[in-house]
């Protein structure tokens, strides 16, 4: 028992000292998530952290993935384009609803609004170095006007969008449509470097990323 909390004791050290030496400057963890996210058995950490440095809503938000290598852990990647400002969540504020592992994909949601309501999820997967994103599902509106939902497999390229109405006379009747956009290339790096928008050649919905 004894060797085993010295060990356990070492390992925690080792990765308090690591936390400490990446953290950003007076910044506050806002979550910690282990998980294998490249393969290899042996669970990675992510750290978001909501740093003092002003956005354009709030504070910058950065995530780090931690790896173990040699005993010691490294930045296997870091970015402050993949989690919103913290208050980029309309009158809800914090729109940052929490990071998971499923299956070695690193999901991240988000939401926000008022009446009328926002939300979406990114998935990424570690791949070509990086962590690209290969899945993004959102929705938006308000109950008792319309809700639209994208579910967009960037793997495939395959749009599926749904707009569920209720109110007709205001809004016209419900669509669903299903498009096909190959090409589009997205990172943990470069998450909101930019809007992409994608218009819909049936519906002519806007679909913006």
């Amino acid at each position: 028992m004894k060797t085993i909390f010295c060990i356990l004791t070492l390992i925690s050290s080792t990765f308090c000292w690591a936390q400490k030496e990446f953290q950003p400057k007076g910044s506050t963890i806002l979550q910690t998530v282990d998980g294998d996210l490249d393969g290899d058995q042996i669970p990675e950490k992510v750290i978001v952290y909501n740093t003092k440095d002003p956005g354009e809503l709030g504070e910058i938000r950065e995530i780090q993935i931690l790896k173990k290598v040699n005993g010691q852990w490294t930045i296997l990647e870091k970015s402050t384009n993949a989690i919103l400002d913290s208050e980029s969540g309309g009158i809800m504020g914090d729109p940052y609803s929490g990071t998971s592992i499923e299956k070695g994909i690193l999901i991240i949601n988000h939401f926000g609004g008022s009446s009328w309501k926002w939300a979406y999820t990114d998935k990424y997967r570690y791949q070509n170095g990086h962590f690209e994103l290969i899945g993004h599902t959102s929705s938006s509106g308000r109950p008792g006007d319309y809700i639209k939902n994208v579910d967009f497999n960037l793997s495939t390229g395959q749009i599926n969008f749904k707009n569920e109405v209720d109110d007709i006379k205001e809004y016209g009747p419900s669509q669903k449509e299903t498009y096909i956009k190959k090409g589009i290339k997205i990172n943990l790096q470069n998450r909101n470097d930019k809007s992409i928008k994608i218009v819909l050649p049936k519906s002519k919905q806007e679909i913006f990323l």
